[in-house]
């Protein structure tokens, strides 16, 4: 590894601090930076919950606890001195984030909102986000696969190796299917001799117990409290199946090549769906954009039924057996796998 004078190798500063989603779409982008920057320390700036899946990813050396509330930009001031020699905001594309990694003064400042040598691309907002990121860093010659979004195996053992794993949280209400909804699917589910496990964020355990109780679940079968990603990332790639509104546990399945059913809604899966591949469906109604972050659930995710779930998962599971798991191919810019917009 190349060293800088002062003795030590070079700084590479990366901001996205969001959520786990977040993260897991950016890894074709920070794969790229990798590739890109072989021999500096690539220190990634997210939420310190997050470091535990950052590093498992692979393209970082290590992270900056950074968060603040919601989407906000966080402050970067603990940096250590000196400057990073290159940062680069893959947070969003106003001045906020820029201006973050700015006040470190970096060598070199790689953002949607920056001027510099080279001209950043435009931002496209109705872009998936993997692509988004990779056609940025090729605006600086930094050449990213948005099909690279697989994770390595966990090394820890699954607490429920082969199950149907339900997940009816979000961190939004504007993103979660009903509770009873989710119940009925895990009833159908286990009636037709699947094991159903369902989990739940560190401040979900009353709608896990919710629908564990409504669906007849218990014990082994209900993983509240928030598992550790580690326990979490084992649980999804040990899985036969993930269903799941439209979250960071939906990009884990596809960063596990795990079978997933998506309820989408009210953002469309074009945006953040998951890549082709016909172990996904991604379950939408199409109609006007709402907001990703509201306080009731969405009008478009409400209209899909409980049947239509359980049909497409129980498509997926009967598809199981022959099903063989392949490396992620080419990503066709806004299209995500096999989209069934449902019936008005």
């Amino acid at each position: 590894m190349s060293v800088t004078s002062a003795g030590r190798p070079p700084r590479l500063l990366v901001l996205r601090a969001l959520g786990l989603g977040d993260l897991l779409t950016g890894v074709p982008a920070l794969r790229g930076i990798r590739r890109a920057f072989p021999r500096y320390r690539i220190v990634l700036a997210l939420p310190a919950a997050l470091a535990e899946a950052a590093l498992a990813t692979g393209a970082v050396d290590a992270v900056l606890p950074a968060e603040a509330p919601g989407r906000a930009v966080p402050r970067l001031d603990h940096w250590p001195q000196p400057p990073p020699d290159v940062a680069i905001d893959l947070h969003g594309n106003g001045p906020e984030s820029r201006d973050a990694l700015a006040a470190l003064a970096p060598r070199r400042l790689l953002a949607f909102a920056h001027e510099g040598p080279v001209r950043p691309p435009v931002w496209r907002p109705d872009e998936h986000e993997r692509t988004r990121w990779c056609r940025f860093l090729g605006a600086y010659g930094i050449p990213a696969d948005p099909g690279d979004v697989r994770l390595p195996v966990p090394p820890t053992a699954s607490p429920a190796p082969g199950a149907v794993v339900v997940h009816p949280g979000a961190e939004s209400a504007a993103r979660r299917w009903p509770a009873e909804r989710f119940a009925e699917l895990a009833g159908r589910l286990r009636s037709a001799g699947h094991r159903v496990v369902v989990t739940g964020g560190p401040t979900e355990d009353a709608l896990v117990l919710r629908v564990a109780e409504r669906a007849g679940l218990r014990g082994g079968d209900v993983l509240g409290g928030g598992l550790p990603f580690g326990r979490l990332s084992a649980l999804v790639a040990g899985a036969t199946l993930l269903v799941s509104g439209d979250t960071g546990l939906a990009h884990l399945a596809v960063a596990h090549g795990t079978p997933s059913v998506t309820l989408f809604g009210p953002v469309s899966p074009r945006l953040w769906g998951p890549p082709p591949d016909p172990r996904h469906r991604a379950l939408w109604k199409p109609g006007p954009p709402g907001d990703p972050h509201g306080q009731v659930p969405d009008p478009q995710l409400l209209r899909i039924g409980a049947d239509e779930v359980a049909a497409a998962a129980l498509a997926l599971l009967r598809a199981v057996p022959t099903t063989t798991p392949c490396p992620a191919g080419p990503y066709r810019e806004g299209e995500p796998a096999h989209v069934h917009p449902t019936r008005p």
